[in-house]
């Protein structure tokens, strides 16, 4: 069965990967790189700001640096145990697939999607009750964790395993956050 699975998986990336084309591939690299998506972050920081003033804004900033570390170093920790090779590296992967960018790191699970998806969550539920549209931040981690496919740097499966974690990840950090909220709200 998990044979299978990677047999579909490779197949699924060699669909996607190469969906890319030689124009588009600088554009791909400035997507993957997460200082680009600063203007993005401030935008947000900005939004968040404007809804829940400088001391839940403070708290929700701790938060989620604590999520990305979280995130992060789960992430890392997974990759290392897992093991596995990156599409760019897979020599069953030579000649049928596009390299944009090489990684001698492991693959599986991705870290740009779960630290995206989780960070995007954490706001997504904290927007959620002002903005009727606010699910469209989810865009920003679909983009983001297509670059790797498209880049050659991650199997699908890796990005949705990231998303699922990340998801995870960012529910149960804003229950923390609400609760620490409700906390400062009962001591003021």
């Amino acid at each position: 069965m998990l044979d299978y699975l990677i047999h579909l998986d490779k197949k699924l990336f060699i669909f996607f990967n190469n969906l890319g084309s030689k124009p588009f591939d600088e554009i791909w690299l400035l997507i993957t790189k997460q200082i680009n998506w600063i203007p993005f972050f401030l935008i947000l920081l900005f939004i968040l700001y404007k809804k829940l003033g400088t001391k839940k804004l403070g708290i929700a900033i701790l938060i989620l640096a604590a999520l990305i570390t979280f995130t992060n170093e789960i992430t890392d920790v997974i990759k290392f145990s897992v093991q596995r090779v990156r599409p760019c590296n897979d020599d069953t992967l030579a000649g049928l697939i596009r390299v944009v960018k090489d990684s001698d790191t492991f693959s599986y699970f991705s870290g740009h999607a779960s630290n995206s998806t989780a960070s995007m969550m954490f706001v997504y539920l904290i927007l959620r009750r002002y903005y009727k549209y606010s699910y469209l931040i989810f865009l920003y981690p679909l983009i983001f964790a297509y670059s790797r496919i498209y880049l050659g740097l991650h199997f699908p499966l890796d990005i949705i395993s990231g998303f699922v974690f990340g998801g995870f990840t960012g529910i149960v950090f804003y229950k923390i956050y609400n609760k620490i909220v409700k906390k400062y709200a009962s001591n003021t």
